[in-house]
């Protein structure tokens, strides 16, 4: 099969040959319809977080199951799923108090002594977070998945497989956003844009959108942004401060900075909550006021937006059947996989919220 091969970090993707093992009793076999590029990609792309080469990028994708192993019952040949890569192994601690997003236990990965599911002419090729979505195939293991109605689309319901889950989740499971609450989002890209989605459906009665580009401040208008900040010349803490006299309950951070995460803090009213979302690089250390906490304000992270992805994602797509939620706005431009630098280059850019990756069928 085709896939993007990532040889060295930092380093630009490789389209190459690569071999994928038939499935394990527990794994299943996808032929992957689409995968969206992420951020996240590109961070392991450029060395702020390091990578285990060679390895197949990517994490989020959606396709049908071509074959399954011998011990899955859950999905069969034919059916439409999207992967996840928070992938639970469903004994550990953290997946039997509910915290499945946490889950690292080995037992979703191949043993050591096992043939590796990927190879490139007979020698290890490193799966990307168990998943390695920038492939004509998938082999994951059957926890990595979710069985979604044939119906749905496959290019927007593979953006649940990371930047939908991550903002929906961040909102409605990691903060727990209250009706008639004030909220502002940092950074209005595919995660960012669920945010604000997010932050809409759980009845915030002002959401204020916060970003440098006049197309993603344009779409945070349509997923439910009530006010929109262009920072490209002013501070943001000082406009959303005279926005709202005394800051936000709740803010979020979708970019993966320094400065940004502690402007997510700084813009918090009394009691407020900032959730780091973005992944900010290897190193970097946030700075904060001290006498802020006596405020009760708080700072926390969040895990891929500390979901179930197999109760959340079922309950999102039925909302986006019902059109109370979007998913297909978020798609900015298909690509072919001979085209994912490209799509990478265009991120950078600034100028789309997702790109998505349309395999051959």
């Amino acid at each position: 099969m085709r896939a993007a091969v990532l040889n060295s970090c930092p380093g630009e993707l490789e389209i190459e040959d690569v071999e994928i093992d038939k499935p394990g009793p527990r794994e299943v076999l996808i032929h992957t319809v689409a995968a969206g590029l992420c951020h996240s990609d590109l961070h392991f792309m450029e060395g702020k977080y390091p990578a285990a080469c060679p390895t197949v990028l990517g994490h989020e994708s959606a396709g049908i199951v071509e074959a399954v192993g011998d011990d899955v019952t859950y999905v069969k040949p034919g059916d439409h799923v999207v992967t996840c890569l928070s992938v639970f192994c469903g004994e550990c601690e953290f997946c039997l108090t509910g915290r499945m997003s946490l889950c690292q236990a080995a037992e979703v990965q191949r043993p050591t002594d096992a043939p590796p599911r990927l190879t490139r002419g007979g020698q290890l090729m490193n799966q990307f977070i168990n998943v390695s979505s920038f492939a004509e195939q998938l082999l994951v293991h059957e926890h990595a998945i979710v069985k979604i109605p044939e119906e749905i689309p496959l290019e927007s319901a593979a953006l649940l497989g990371c930047g939908a889950t991550t903002g929906l989740g961040a909102v409605l499971n990691t903060a727990k956003v209250r009706p008639g609450s004030t909220v502002a989002v940092i950074g209005c890209g595919g995660i960012g844009l669920n945010c604000i989605q997010g932050a809409a459906l759980a009845g915030a009665r002002r959401i204020i959108a916060v970003d440098m580009s006049d197309y993603k401040l344009d779409l945070a208008r349509q997923f439910g942004a009530t006010d929109l900040v262009d920072v490209s010349a002013k501070d943001a803490v000082g406009q959303i401060m005279s926005l709202t006299g005394d800051g936000v309950d709740y803010s979020f951070e979708a970019i993966g900075l320094k400065q940004t995460a502690e402007q997510a803090f700084n813009i918090l009213r009394r009691g407020g909550t900032a959730t780091i979302i973005g992944m900010i690089p290897f190193g970097v250390e946030i700075e904060l006021p001290g006498f802020a906490f006596l405020m009760e304000k708080k700072l926390q992270g969040s895990a891929m937006g500390s979901n179930r992805f197999r109760v959340d994602i079922p309950q999102w797509l039925e909302l986006y059947q019902q059109g109370r939620l979007k998913f297909d706005e978020l798609v900015s431009r298909r690509i072919k996989l001979d085209q994912i630098n490209e799509g990478f280059e265009a991120m950078k850019s600034g100028e789309v919220a997702r790109s998505i990756i349309v395999f051959d069928s």
